[in-house]
């Protein structure tokens, strides 16, 4: 698991005092009519940028609905959504439900169709009219997070925490580093440098990949960091979190 239950997105470095102008649940459907659960935030102002949530294996947990709220208060609109729509329908889950073998029914295609999905909600009016849209994922979802700019989503971005980049097994064509050929968008990596699922040879081949493909990137490993050290409840990481923070919001500026 990439989170313990109790955690919680550290705070925004950002001054200004904004607010979610609205946050709610929502049900959103696929192209192939899975429906699926999803949360929004809305920033304060219509328009500008926005971000898909890609959550880890647990699927839409509070963690990534608080991180749509903080995503809104610093004026990017935010929808973090489900990935168990096919298989476990829609509704409220407590920390009990048991998500691996969802987690092992998903698809590369099925993700990707219901981030389409997603991205269409933000730049509807109700998702906020956003008309640069990117996504963010952690863990399971930072490696679909970057894969979707091979997706022809029209990213403006894509920003992955510690999500795996190297083939989990031979064969796996699902990889980042062999799919950073065919990205279309911009790359934003966050990973920690202590993370014995991720190496730094992992990190560099991955950052290879998308200098060779001439993709523009920002890879960045935090030494001494492990998996999930983006987490409240890390006061020991704050440093590393804060940085992340601003790397985010300024990939989004530079790049909305």
């Amino acid at each position: 698991m990439c989170y313990q239950a109790s955690a919680r997105p550290p705070l925004p470095p950002i001054a200004g005092g904004a607010r979610a102008a609205d946050r709610r649940d929502l049900v959103l459907t696929s192209a192939d009519g899975t429906r699926f659960s999803a949360y929004t935030a809305t920033a304060e102002q219509p328009g500008g940028p926005a971000i898909v949530i890609l959550p880890d294996v647990r699927g839409l947990h509070a963690f990534y609905q608080d991180l749509a709220v903080r995503f809104a208060e610093a004026g990017v609109h935010a929808t973090a959504f489900d990935y168990f729509g096919r298989t476990a329908g829609v509704g409220v889950r407590d920390d009990e439900f048991e998500y691996m073998p969802h987690v092992e029914r998903t698809r590369p295609d099925t993700i990707a169709a219901d981030v389409a999905a997603a991205v269409a909600h933000v730049r509807s009016p109700e998702g906020g009219a956003a008309h640069a849209v990117f996504t963010v994922g952690f863990c399971f979802g930072g490696r679909n997070s970057f894969n979707q700019a091979a997706r022809g989503h029209d990213l403006a971005g894509v920003i992955g925490f510690y999500g795996r980049v190297a083939e989990r097994e031979p064969g796996d064509d699902n990889a980042p580093v062999l799919l950073a050929k065919s990205y279309e968008s911009p790359v934003l990596g966050l990973f920690g440098g202590a993370d014995p699922s991720i190496t730094p040879e992992d990190v560099q081949a991955f950052r290879q990949a998308l200098d060779s493909a001439g993709v523009p990137n920002e890879v960045v490993a935090y030494d001494g960091a492990p998996h999930s050290f983006f987490d409240r409840s890390f006061a020991q990481y704050q440093e590393e979190s804060d940085d992340a923070w601003r790397r985010v919001v300024g990939f989004i500026r530079a790049n909305r």
